[in-house]
């Protein structure tokens, strides 16, 4: 543990330091750096590829299950999503510097904010070697430095990734302890890093349920944080019959994997009708259905499983689906005040009354009207990015993007006011 505690501190050494640096560095040698990343990604993708390989067949051998190897994977197209997500970052506004809310008081001194980062932030994360990426894109765009520890099941893609990193800093005159890479996998360094309070501003775990409960329980700083992707599809009444099955597909199977996919549809008594159609369709792509006896009434013809009540506080993460016919929107929303993770919820209906109540009445980071939860991203959110979905409501909540990764401090301008 003395040795893990050693690397920590040198780290965050290195990286408190940089983030001192990094308030003096411009926007266009920000852009310069994550531009240089892209073009280096695209160069070495092969490099990247062939750690990733390494990566994969440890997976295969451990038997990693199918959701965590999915979120492992890399391809050809995954990598030039990475590059093309660093240039979308880069061709942000900066938040840095940003003054807002300057007011004239009676005193002649003028008061507002200015938007400044966070500082050294550490980032924890499973499985996806993307997140190496955008995390330290993210944090470089906002002026922060980052310590990020991935999972050992992806040490040979994070470290190629990281290298790439650093490579591009040095080009472009950017700190390069700006980001740093835990190139170990003892999993010590968890520990020693959540204990690094002085060195550490914030921490964000980005993982199972098991790996955020234990950052939140022993991290000595401010967590940002969600746990379950427990999300909700209601399909109204009033809901037009193939928008709601188009959305809940999509909403279901585009990806079983990640944290915004439903896990949970609702459905009105009035048109169950819907169901067979739905259902029908989901079971051709694979997808094991499980309902309450009323859904496994209306799809008498078809395998549907009867749902115990773990399953509507399941986030399954595979093709798996629970499906509840309720009575009312009442009943719906009170179904996801009880069950949701507080992630992203829908709600398909034409009617718009019961559009706006669902929009304002129900408590989640994302709340969406007639759109598939998979819309729940950095990306699609116009961020470029994301760092993470957060479901708490301090200091940030949904995905947290370059200004969830700033804060406020006073400013005041003055013309040699005294206070009398």
């Amino acid at each position: 543990m003395t040795e893990a505690i050693d690397m920590i501190n040198l780290l965050g050494q290195r990286a408190k330091l940089a983030a001192r640096k990094m308030r003096m560095i411009d926007t266009h040698a920000k852009d310069e750096a994550l531009q240089t990343v892209a073009i280096l990604l695209r160069q070495n993708i092969s490099d990247v590829l062939a750690a990733n390989a390494l990566d994969m067949k440890a997976a295969d051998d451990n038997k990693l299950e199918a959701a965590l190897k999915d979120r492992l994977a890399l391809n050809p197209e995954r990598v030039e999503m990475m590059a093309q997500g660093l240039e979308d970052i880069a061709a942000l506004p900066d938040p840095v510097g940003a003054i807002s809310d300057l007011v004239y008081r009676p005193s002649g001194i003028q008061v507002g904010h200015m938007r400044v980062p966070l500082g050294v932030i550490g980032m924890i994360y499973e499985s996806r070697p993307n997140v190496t990426a955008d995390a330290a894109a993210l944090c470089l765009k906002s002026g922060n430095a980052c310590i990020l520890r991935g999972g050992s099941e992806a040490i040979h893609s994070n470290r190629v990734i990281a290298n790439i990193f650093r490579l591009a800093l040095h080009e472009a005159g950017v700190p390069e302890d700006a980001v740093q890479l835990i190139e170990q996998t003892d999993r010590a360094l968890v520990g020693a890093l959540l204990a690094a309070d002085e060195y550490l501003d914030v921490i964000i775990p980005r993982g199972g349920k098991s790996l955020v409960a234990r950052v939140s329980a022993d991290a000595k700083v401010p967590v940002i944080k969600h746990l379950d992707g427990i999300c909700h599809v209601y399909i109204d009444k009033a809901a037009d019959e193939n928008m709601a099955v188009n959305i809940a597909l999509n909403a279901k199977t585009h990806r079983y994997g990640v944290c915004n996919a439903m896990e949970t549809l609702l459905i009105h008594q009035d048109v169950v009708s819907f169901l067979p159609h739905l259902v029908g369709d989901l079971i051709a792509k694979g997808v094991e259905v499980r309902g309450c006896e009323k859904t496994v009434a209306a799809c008498k013809d078809l395998a549907v499983n009867l749902a115990s009540d773990e399953d509507w506080a399941t986030e399954y993460l595979a093709a798996i689906l629970s499906i509840k016919v309720v009575e009312s929107l009442d009943a719906a929303m009170d179904h996801i005040a009880t069950f949701s993770s507080g992630h992203t919820e829908t709600i398909v209906t034409a009617d718009y009354a019961t559009g706006q109540r669902f929009l304002h009445e129900v408590d989640s980071s994302s709340v969406m009207w007639n759109a598939s939860t998979r819309f729940a991203d950095g990306f699609e959110y116009g961020l470029g990015a994301e760092i993470g979905i957060s479901t708490d409501r301090l200091h940030v909540r949904g995905p947290v993007g370059l200004e969830g990764l700033t804060t406020q401090k006073w400013i005041v301008l003055g013309h040699g006011e005294v206070r009398s």
